[in-house]
């Protein structure tokens, strides 16, 4: 709320003049003022002494828009409030000091007794002999007008009326309506600097503890609605935070000695039940602040803060619905000590604006914690939830948004297995930070999933996520890296789209950026990809990451690739030529790169360890599509099961290969492949070139077929088909010690 001075208003013509004065500031924090009456009952008012160098009111310092006294006020309207003269001729409160007379009224004026000696008429120009045309500057109505040495004032610490110190931490008195102005201005101000919801409830204390009360009790609706949603049950009321000014000395029977020094231990858990149509519901429903001594409040504190605790007596509590846009959303409860001063009637206005700003910005703060609730979730469920564990390599990942204010982005990274215990790696970064951006990320990822399934080559799983992108608009741009690694063959096929290139940390900790062709981004259209094959030792590991984590508004990316590569090696230095970091450890470091001014994107990083198979781990045959097929792939497992020592697995093997063998041959034209793979499990799969997928049913008892797959699916301990571009591969695994 900004204030806006009023003091020095303009003299205005005689028939633009309004007929009554009004003090737009005073409007707004003033109690309403009795029915205007006619000019014959008005008393007569006493014009103030002409003393340009007046403080103003007596006590309180001149504000830097106070103006010299002396202004006649027109008669036949109500008089300006705060101007109070008895008929019987006490002085009026104006600029003179204390105990002194001001002095004469000149001729045509306002006499010492108040009666006009010159035209009373509302319309009536000041004379020629005034030396300023403004009005003075109206007190409070809820300060009498009094002599100058009775009237309440803090000097030097103390007041002048009981000569009694200020206790420590005790607000100054308001006793005008522009200290009411620039305190609610002060206090809206520095709710309205809080973005979430306790910052909003922080600031809503910080700015009326000691100032305002000497203690707040902030209640909210638990759970806070949000936006147009309706609640259903009971409306619930959570104290949310307290707050008081330190209290020194025993006063039993006041509610602030209940409350803890720190403002949110012990009693933010307490629970208030709002029940329909009893005193607090109807007090929240009028939604303005009442004192405690009203009689719905009487009946409504009990009910808020329970019966074993009380307020102060008269009007020294004020309690005050906060409503949002929409609805009621809590309640805040202004306290004052019985040795302070007691509220005011303008001081319910106060209240009411506290209250509206507050709940304003808690409605906003909720929509907006919600919104990044849901960015957030959407983000981490377009997420690998955990990666693979898939056979031959070992992954760790990691991913960092650009700042808390901007979680969202378009940075992914998958790991998806493959046919032949393969892996394709993928990392990508879709250009923006919104909800958009997200959305198009996860989009692009479910296809990037669904090509992966299908086995195709890196180059082709890059040309139709293009041309996924230019479905979804024509300025959706992408970069993507896609990899496939064959723990069988160690080599590595990987394809660029305009991604950063990966980089390949050997065992001995020589770090090197693998030359990939860069490619166009993703979105461009009608360019082609280019894949390239490359050793992967087994020990190596592969960093893939995205441009966040080495470009930045400091550093240009190869230069951060450089940083990179240099800190990978030194990395495997600690570690030794024959030990590669740990995988996790190695995700830690590289992030510890980042500076505080490297955050201007988000970073996805995945890691791949290639462990590999080795070759005496792998037997491979090729089988005729013939009846005799099954019994020979029985024989070959059996002597592979002998050379590996796992005999304990024959029969289990030779049943389910036979069943696997058998229902491969029967619909096959091309010869069919039988591998198995020993790792710390044993793996057996079987291609052929039928591209239809087998399906577990339940045999009937007439049934001379089916139960193969049955078979495989109790004695396995897990067991898939996929399909291939040339068929399709079925496959399980067994446990072996």
């Amino acid at each position: 709320m900004t204030e806006h001075p009023t003091s020095h208003e303009r003299r205005q013509p005689s028939a633009a003049r309004p007929t009554a004065p009004a003090d737009p500031r005073g409007a707004l924090l003033r109690t309403p003022e009795p029915p205007a009456q006619s000019a014959t009952g008005l008393p007569a008012q006493g014009r103030p002494a002409e003393d340009p160098a007046s403080p103003g009111i007596i006590g309180m310092p001149a504000p830097d828009d106070q103006v010299p006294t002396g202004t006649q006020v027109p008669t036949g309207s109500p008089a300006p409030t705060g101007i109070r003269a008895a008929a019987t001729g006490t002085p009026a409160a104006s600029g003179t000091p204390a105990g002194s007379q001001g002095p004469p009224a000149p001729s045509g004026g306002h006499g010492p007794t108040g009666a006009p000696a010159g035209s009373g008429s509302e319309h009536s120009q000041p004379s020629a002999a005034e030396p300023d045309p403004h009005r003075p500057r109206p007190a409070p109505e809820t300060i009498p007008a009094q002599s100058g040495a009775e009237a309440p004032a803090v000097q030097g610490g103390k007041e002048r009326r009981t000569g009694q110190g200020l206790a420590p931490g005790a607000p100054m008195p308001m006793r005008r309506d522009g200290d009411r102005l620039r305190f609610v201005g002060a206090a809206t101000r520095r709710i309205a600097r809080g973005i979430d919801l306790d910052e909003i409830v922080m600031g809503l204390c910080r700015a009326t503890v000691p100032t305002f009360s000497d203690a707040i009790l902030v209640y909210l609706r638990d759970p806070l609605p949000v936006g147009d949603e309706r609640p259903t049950g009971p409306v619930v009321l959570r104290l949310r935070r307290t707050d008081r000014i330190p209290e020194d000395r025993d006063t039993e029977g006041f509610l602030l000695p209940a409350l803890q020094p720190e403002p949110d231990v012990g009693i933010t858990a307490e629970l208030c039940t709002v029940r329909p149509g009893g005193a607090l519901n109807e007090v929240l429903r009028g939604v303005r602040p009442v004192f405690a001594d009203a009689p719905a409040a009487r009946a409504a504190l009990p009910e808020l803060i329970g019966d074993d605790l009380t307020v102060p007596g008269g009007q020294r509590a004020i309690l005050a619905p906060l409503r949002g846009r929409r609805r009621v959303i809590g309640a805040a409860l202004f306290l004052r000590r019985p040795d302070r001063p007691a509220f005011e009637a303008d001081d319910l206005l106060v209240a009411a604006q506290l209250a509206t700003h507050s709940a304003l910005g808690i409605d906003k703060a909720v929509l907006y914690g919600r919104e990044a609730y849901i960015a957030d979730e959407l983000q981490r469920t377009m997420l690998p939830e955990t990666l693979p564990r898939p056979t031959g390599v070992r992954l760790a990942s990691r991913y960092l948004p650009a700042a808390e204010t901007a979680r969202v982005g378009g940075d992914w990274y998958d790991a998806i297995p493959l046919p032949g215990s393969r892996v394709a790696l993928v990392v990508g970064d879709v250009m923006g930070h919104s909800m958009t951006s997200a959305a198009i990320m996860g989009q692009l990822r479910t296809t990037a999933q669904t090509l992966a399934g299908l086995d195709l080559p890196p180059q082709e799983v890059l040309h139709h996520l293009d041309e996924q992108a230019q479905r979804l608009g024509t300025d959706r741009m992408a970069t993507c890296l896609y990899a496939v690694y064959d723990p069988v063959a160690h080599r590595i096929t990987i394809a660029n789209a305009g991604h950063p290139p990966p980089v390949l940390l050997h065992l001995g900790g020589r770090a090197e950026v693998l030359r990939v062709p860069p490619g166009a981004p993703i979105g461009v259209g009608g360019v082609d990809f280019e894949a390239v094959e490359l050793d992967a030792p087994a020990g190596a590991t592969l960093l893939l990451y995205t441009d966040g984590l080495v470009e930045s508004r400091l550093r240009d990316v190869w230069t951060g690739i450089e940083q990179l590569r240099e800190k990978l090696a030194a990395t495997a230095q600690l570690t030794g030529a024959d030990h590669p970091p740990p995988l996790e450890a190695l995700c830690d470091e590289v992030l510890d790169m980042l500076g505080p001014g490297d955050r201007d994107d988000d970073i996805a990083l995945l890691a791949a360890r290639f462990d590999g198979i080795a070759p005496s781990d792998v037997a491979l045959w090729h089988l005729e599509p013939e009846d005799a097929a099954p019994g020979r792939a029985r024989r070959l497992a059996r002597k592979a099961l002998s050379r590996w020592d796992l005999e304990e697995l024959t029969d289990s093997v030779e049943l389910l290969v036979s069943e696997v063998v058998t229902n491969a041959v029967r619909y096959a034209t091309k010869p069919v492949s039988l591998r198995l793979l020993r790792t710390d499990v044993l793996r057996c799969e079987v291609g052929d070139d039928v591209p239809q997928l087998p399906r577990l049913r339940q045999a009937r008892a007439t049934d001379e077929g089916g139960r193969g797959l049955y078979l495989v699916n109790k004695l396995a301990r897990r067991w898939g088909a996929t399909r291939l571009s040339t068929g399709k591969v079925v496959w399980f695994e067994l446990n072996h010690g």
